[in-house]
């Protein structure tokens, strides 16, 4: 594998979130990235089918996708993650809590799974359903709170990522938090658009697909 593949696959989240998803499909999805030196993104109740020897980030969603649950059930769940094996942790925030302008609620929540596990967590602000005062706010307050990713959207609501989103988040969080572009992101050309735009990291369950065309770039 050449250097520029490998350091793109090593940015990738190849991703499986499906409700239908058989285990053959999980275990094509670890083999593909294990193969192709992507992360992997899987409910918490497959990380089993991750071997030990996996060499990405193994990265567990939490209170997905509407991220209605309470701050403890999110904070159990993250730590029951990080225990079968997460590494890293992907979680739905409260939009409830922020288009009711209840910050402190909204703060409290991040912090909760935030300070729950010793790694890092990506709050997913879904990007779809803010406006662009929004998406700032969402972005410095997942910030504060100690997240230390601003997410774009889960994938199961309106929007996707877009490179004017990521440029927004990007300036918002500055060098105090890094950005995950996901949801929609289904070819090499667009997720290399939305790393130079300043994401640090992009989820996609055509994650295979995204390294395998990069080559052709």
């Amino acid at each position: 594998m050449i250097d520029r593949e490998k350091d793109f696959a090593a940015k990738i989240d190849h991703t499986l979130l499906d409700k239908d998803a058989t285990v053959e499909a999980y275990d094509a999805v670890v083999e593909e990235a294990a193969e192709l030196g992507t992360n992997v993104c899987l409910p918490p109740s497959r990380l089993d089918r991750v071997p030990d020897d996996f060499d990405g980030e193994v990265v567990a969603v939490v209170g997905f996708p509407h991220g209605t649950t309470t701050p403890e059930v999110k904070a159990y769940e993250a730590r029951a993650a990080v225990e079968a094996g997460a590494t890293e942790i992907d979680f739905a925030c409260s939009i409830s809590f922020l288009k009711s302008d209840e910050e402190d609620a909204f703060v409290r929540d991040v912090c909760a799974v935030a300070d729950a596990v010793p790694c890092a967590t990506k709050a997913i602000i879904e990007t779809g359903l803010l406006t662009d005062e929004e998406k700032r706010r969402a972005a410095r307050l997942c910030v504060d709170a100690g997240a230390e990713y601003v997410k774009t959207c889960t994938g199961y609501a309106p929007g996707k990522a877009t490179v004017e989103d990521v440029r927004l988040l990007k300036d918002a969080v500055g060098n105090d938090a890094r950005v995950k572009a996901s949801g929609g992101i289904s070819d090499a050309e667009t997720a290399l658009r939305m790393l130079e735009a300043g994401a640090s990291r992009v989820g996609a369950s055509a994650g295979d697909e995204l390294v395998r065309g990069v080559r052709e770039l």
